[in-house]
This record gives structure tokens, C-alpha cells and sequence, in this order.
């Protein structure tokens, strides 16, 4: 085949990703403290943008920032078309989410409220029940065993080497270091860090420096002088404690079952994380995003929180005065990028806040019967069904849904919580919720009688029974992901002590 050149022309389509639409996209998954640091970012980089400490506009203001909303549909309506040529990044929570069928139910309507209009001392009754500050205890960890350090009877170089172990504890008490790659970085033989970890071991909290479960409880036991050979024996075979096999206990310590019922009792009034009892780093609390509360109406009304909202401002004054006096080019390129760049921004916060808004009323909308009722009543619901209903792509709705939280009657969630897979019925009438399915196996479990203990298989049929199509595994993996026990594990729990009586 012979090789040669030619020109062709072709026609094609293809989205170029500016990168002022790449902030408006940044800007939707973001929660609302990474918001307010990107905020100060560009507070520091564009001198075109100031904040807006001024107090919410007024009526006539708030008739002008709506009249704005024909512009921003050119956002919007980019941000679709981006989203679909990119949805390959779409969260992955949608993978187990299945299309819902209409159930032709009557939804409530949802008043909204603007987030222009909010007010920052507009606020719901109660809201100061809902968010609780953190509050960071004493000294920490670290600092307390420092402390008992300045006044060990150590050699410089030993007082060297228990810093290193110090900063290897972690918050929970346990020392997380290799120690011969401790001793290879300090240029000390192996021996000597051991001797240097015996003395820390000394220190307060009883248990310090602990390696794993079984050394910090033998700590503990040895400071109490109760650390005989059938209690190390027991501490070697933790696992049997946890699934409450006495009957291999008591062959594994050489005592019979009222010793190894003594024994277990005692391990029970151990810490096995003493170092918790110190400070910590402070949580930060969680800030809703949104507010749902029950109008005199009886329907809900939603509200954006004015105090995540950052209020932005472009300051056209100054613009008008550096620009007057820029004389070479290069200078006023550069504000010209400031100016577009601080517009784009003001323009992409409040697109954001509008999409949020209308995400959350969705939701609300879709997910009424949980607010009214409590989780029973959680519909299976999927990113289509609300991407299908507001209008945009189902990738928009799962990075608004990323990271933003919901302040309702029946506490915080996060607005990915009300997205559940969802179990066929047996009737063939509307889908169940998977959450709902959880609560209900939890509830089962709960109200065990005294000498019943339900099997997988028994709960399997009890929700047939009740109209869930549901294999066994699933409900075996419900369980798993609750921390419940199986059914031995529960029988052993409950009548452990009894049944071994029965053997002996």
C-alpha cells in the first residue's frame, strides 16, 4: 500500500472545559468548610473580591438578584452538558441503586424558600439542639506521658529514645512503632529500646504503650497483682473470650467454668483503651447545609443555612479606579482576569446554592413518608429519579449530594443517606427500602425473646412472611454491617453461663 499525504476536513463536537467552568463543577462537591477555605483562597489571590459583611438584602434587592436567574441558566445548563460527557465519574453509591417505579402516591407540595431570602438571624426553633459544639478536654496523651518523662530517672540517650516511643503511641494508648526499625533509625541495639519501653509501660495510664489487646490487659492485670498463669493463658486466646466458648477455655486454661466466668468478669472492669481517657484532637462538628421543619401548613418547608453561604462581593469601584491608571498592557490583562474570574465566582456560589436547594426539595419531596414517619417509611430512591425530576444530569445530583448534610426532625443526615437500593416485594407491589429493611432485621434482633434466638433463615421467613423478597445472604450482610453477632454468638452471649452449667 503506498504511503502519501492529504488533507481532509472533518466535523466533530466536543465540550472544552474552561476553567471557569471547571471552579463551577469544583464548587458543587465541595462541603461547606472546604468551601469557605477555597473562598479565602481567592480572597487572598483576586484583589477585586471582598466579602459581603453587609446585613441580607431587602425586598427591592431581592427582586433584582431573581431577575438574575435568566443568566445564570447559561451555567446550568453547562454544567449538564458537562456532566454528561463526564459521567464517568460519577459517585459510586449509584452502582447498587436500582430505577423505582412510579408508585402513583400523592407527594406533598414543598414550599421553598429562596437562599437569597435567608436571613442570618432568620433560624428554625430548636436549632440550637440540633448542632452542639466540640469541646476538647484536657491535656493530651502525649503531653501527660512527657510530663511523667521530665521526671524519670533516665540517661540522656534512654530519654532520647522514649521521646521516639512517645510520639509512636496513638490516641487510643497503643504503641503503633517496629521496633528493631526504631532501634535501626536511632542507632541503638534492639535490648536497649526494650528496656527503655518496660519503663515507659510504667507510666500513667496503666496499659500505655501496649502493643496489642493482650499486652495492655496483661498490664493492667499485672499492676493489680492478678496476673497468675490461667489469666496469661486466657489472654492468649482472646478470640475464644469474644465468641464466649467456655467449653475450650477452660481446656485451654486448665479450670473449670466458674474460674473462667471469674476470670472474663475481670477482664470486663479493664480498660482496654486507656489512652481515650486523655484529650484528643477536637471534632469538628457537623454544620446542615440545609434545614426541613414542619410548617403550620403541615408541609415541609425547606432552607438553606445562611451561615454556610459565603457572601461574596465584586468591587466594580476599585476596578474602575486601577484600571484608569494601568498603563501597559500586561496590567490590565491582568485585571480584566480578575474582574472575569471574581464574576464567575459570585456567579458559581450562588448557582450552587440554587442547585443545592432544588436537590434538597427533591429529596424532601421524594422522601416525605421518613420525615412523617420515621425510617420505615424511606423509599428506595436512586440518583436518576431525581436527577429525571429537577431536570439535570445524575452526575450533578451526586456531586451535590457529596459531603452536604441535612438538618431534619429526626436529626442530621447526610443527603446520600436518603439514596437506598431497593428489595422487591413478594405481593409485586412497591419496592422496599433497603435502610428500612436494616431497621426492621435490627428491631427483629432487639425484641428476641428470652429463650428464642432468631437464625438468618428465621428472619428470612418472618420478612417473607411480611411481604420482603430477600435472600439469606443479604440479610447476613445487614447484620454484618449493624456489629450484630450471628445466632450462636448471640445464643453463647445470652446463655453462655447457663449452657455450661448444663454440660458440667
Amino acid at each position: 500500500m503506498a504511503l502519501g499525504q492529504r488533507l481532509e476536513i472533518r466535523q466533530g463536537q466536543s465540550l472544552v472545559m474552561t476553567p471557569q467552568l471547571q471552579q463551577a463543577i469544583k464548587l458543587l462537591q465541595l462541603s461547606n468548610i472546604e468551601l469557605a477555605e477555597y473562598c479565602e483562597q481567592e480572597l487572598e489571590k483576586n484583589p477585586l473580591l471582598e466579602r459581603d459583611d453587609r446585613e441580607p438584602a431587602g425586598d427591592a434587592e431581592r427582586e433584582a438578584v431573581k431577575s438574575e436567574s435568566a443568566e445564570n441558566e447559561g451555567l446550568d445548563a453547562a454544567l449538564s452538558r458537562e456532566d454528561f460527557s463526564r459521567n464517568e465519574d460519577m459517585d459510586a453509591s449509584r452502582e447498587d441503586m436500582y430505577d423505582t417505579p412510579e408508585t402513583g402516591a400523592p407527594m406533598q407540595a414543598t414550599p421553598l424558600t429562596d437562599w437569597s431570602t435567608v436571613r442570618n438571624s432568620q433560624r428554625f426553633d430548636g436549632d440550637e439542639d440540633v448542632l452542639e459544639s466540640s469541646i476538647a478536654s484536657g491535656g493530651s496523651l502525649k503531653d501527660h506521658l512527657e510530663e511523667q518523662l521530665a521526671i524519670a530517672a533516665l540517661s540522656p540517650e534512654k530519654r532520647l529514645i522514649c521521646l521516639s516511643l512517645i510520639d509512636s503511641v496513638d490516641e487510643a494508648g497503643y504503641l503503633r512503632a517496629d521496633l528493631d526499625e526504631l532501634a535501626g533509625r536511632l542507632g541503638t541495639p534492639r535490648a536497649c529500646v526494650d528496656d527503655v519501653l518496660a519503663v515507659l509501660q510504667g507510666f500513667d495510664p496503666v496499659g500505655v504503650a501496649a502493643r496489642d489487646l493482650a499486652e495492655c490487659l496483661s498490664l493492667q492485670l499485672k499492676a493489680q497483682d492478678r496476673l497468675d498463669p490461667a489469666m496469661a493463658a486466657l489472654l492468649t486466646r482472646l478470640d475464644l473470650v469474644a465468641r464466649r466458648e467456655i467449653s475450650a477455655l477452660c481446656a485451654h486454661c486448665g479450670v473449670d467454668a466458674e474460674d473462667v466466668a471469674d476470670m472474663i468478669a475481670e477482664i470486663r472492669g479493664l480498660t482496654p483503651k486507656p489512652g481515650l481517657a486523655f484529650g484528643t484532637e477536637p471534632v469538628q462538628p457537623v454544620v446542615p447545609d440545609v434545614f426541613v421543619k414542619e410548617g403550620p401548613d403541615g408541609l415541609w418547608h425547606v432552607e438553606l443555612n445562611s451561615d454556610t453561604l459565603p457572601r461574596m462581593l465584586v468591587n466594580a469601584r476599585y476596578y474602575n479606579k486601577v484600571s484608569a491608571g494601568a498603563r501597559d498592557r500586561e496590567s490590565k490583562n491582568y485585571l480584566t482576569e480578575c474582574l472575569n474570574s471574581a464574576n464567575w465566582l459570585v456567579k458559581s456560589l450562588d448557582q450552587r446554592a440554587r442547585t443545592i436547594l432544588k436537590v434538597a426539595s427533591e429529596i424532601v419531596r421524594q422522601q416525605d413518608g421518613f420525615l412523617t414517619y420515621g425510617v420505615r417509611h424511606l423509599r428506595p430512591l436512586n440518583l436518576r429519579t431525581i436527577a429525571d425530576a429537577i431536570k439535570m444530569h445524575e452526575s450533578t445530583v451526586s456531586r451535590v449530594t457529596s459531603n452536604k448534610y441535612i438538618a431534619t426532625p429526626r436529626g442530621v443526615f447526610e443527603l446520600k443517606y436518603f439514596f437506598t437500593a431497593s428489595i422487591q416485594s413478594v405481593t409485586g407491589s412497591e419496592a422496599h427500602s433497603a435502610e428500612a429493611v436494616r431497621d426492621r432485621i435490627r428491631e427483629m434482633i432487639e425484641n428476641e425473646g428470652k429463650r428464642e434466638i432468631l437464625s438468618d433463615d428465621r428472619i428470612v421467613s418472618l420478612l417473607t412472611a411480611d411481604g420482603v423478597n430477600i435472600a439469606r445472604r443479604t440479610v447476613a450482610k445487614y447484620r454484618e454491617a449493624m456489629r450484630i453477632p450471628s445466632s450462636v454468638e448471640r445464643r453463647r452471649l445470652k446463655f453462655g453461663e447457663s449452657a455450661d452449667a448444663g454440660l458440667r
